[in-house]
This record gives structure tokens, C-alpha cells and sequence, in this order.
């Protein structure tokens, strides 16, 4: 065998490699193995419906709309990885004036799987921990965390209206209030 059949086998296995580290599914599996697909080097793409993300219910005002996006697992070193990015517009209630906000998301996903607490605290800060308690996670999992923290803990519209100091009109009949305060100017002299 020369080395040009040598050279082509080797660029064949290589695109076979190439090809299925890469592949992108159609039907998103509920749970997954972040070991497994970091070994493998998977990755998935798409979107799911908002109205999946059972934890995120409760803080949207919507459910309505969708979340797009793409992870790939893979390894740093001998460090599991999960990176990415996370995207949706999210509809939720400004809690000034109780009315909708869009709330575009758009997050870069950097976790590392680690199986403990411990393994966690030995991190390099550029990664969040993605903590495995069990051998599978549901995929929507991730999803969720990535949006809940990029939602605000209290959302409200960077110039609401409501939250506008407002000026009490004064009226005739409205007495004037004595200045608490004028008890101690009076100390003062």
C-alpha cells in the first residue's frame, strides 16, 4: 500500500470523525450524557418552544415565542466542556408599572461538568460549574439556567413612568403639614 492510499484512508476517517463529532439533530433528545457527548464531541442546534421551559413559566408574563440555540460539548484539556450560545425575547412585567417588557436574551454559554463541589471550587473562573448529580440531565436544563440568570430580579422599563417621583398637587383646602424637623431647628438656635 503507498502513501497516497495511506493519505486517503486517513482523510476518510477523518471526515467520518469530522462528520459525526458534528452531526446536528433533528429531534433534540430530553436527556443527555454532558460525559458522553463531551467524549464524543457532540453538538446540537435548534430551538424549543418557551412554553417547554417549565421553570421559566412562573417569571415570564408570555409563554409564547421560542429559544434558539447551540451547544457543543467537548474537552479542555481533561476538563468536560459545554460552550455556546443561548438566545430569545423573553416577555416579562416590569415591576414599576405592572405593564410588558421585551427582554432580549442573548447569553454565551461556558460551563464545565464537574461531578462535585469540590471539583467545582478548582475551576478556572471563566467557567460556570455545570454540577451532574446524576449520569443524564434533561437538555432543557441548561436552557433554563442560562435564561432565568439573565432575567433582572426585578425587571422594569429603564424609564418607566411609573417609577417617576410624582409631585403632590397642593390644594387651598389641603392644610399645611408642621415640619418635623422644626422642633430641632428651634434646639439648634
Amino acid at each position: 500500500m503507498g502513501i497516497a492510499a495511506l493519505v486517503k484512508i486517513f482523510l476518510t476517517i477523518l471526515m467520518v470523525y469530522r462528520y459525526h463529532s458534528q452531526i446536528m439533530v433533528e429531534h433534540l433528545p430530553e436527556r443527555i450524557d454532558p460525559l458522553a457527548l463531551a467524549e464524543k464531541r457532540r453538538q446540537f442546534k435548534g430551538s424549543l418552544p418557551l412554553s417547554q421551559l417549565v421553570r421559566l413559566q412562573d417569571v415570564l408574563l408570555n409563554p409564547e415565542g421560542e429559544v434558539r440555540f447551540e451547544l457543543r460539548f467537548g474537552k479542555e484539556g481533561k476538563i468536560p466542556m459545554v460552550t455556546g450560545n443561548v438566545e430569545a425575547e423573553l416577555e416579562l412585567q416590569c415591576q414599576c408599572c405592572l405593564g410588558p417588557i421585551a427582554w432580549p436574551v442573548s447569553s454565551h454559554v461556558k460551563l464545565a461538568v464537574v461531578n462535585s463541589i469540590d471539583e467545582a471550587d478548582l475551576l478556572p473562573e471563566s467557567y460556570e460549574p455545570l454540577l451532574l448529580e446524576e449520569e443524564t440531565i434533561p437538555l432543557v436544563d441548561i436552557l433554563q439556567e442560562e435564561l432565568l440568570l439573565a432575567i433582572p430580579s426585578i425587571p422594569q422599563h429603564g424609564q418607566c413612568e411609573a417609577s417617576a417621583p410624582r409631585e403632590v398637587a397642593q390644594t387651598p383646602d389641603t392644610p399645611k403639614r408642621p415640619n418635623p424637623f422644626a422642633v430641632l431647628a428651634k434646639l439648634k438656635k
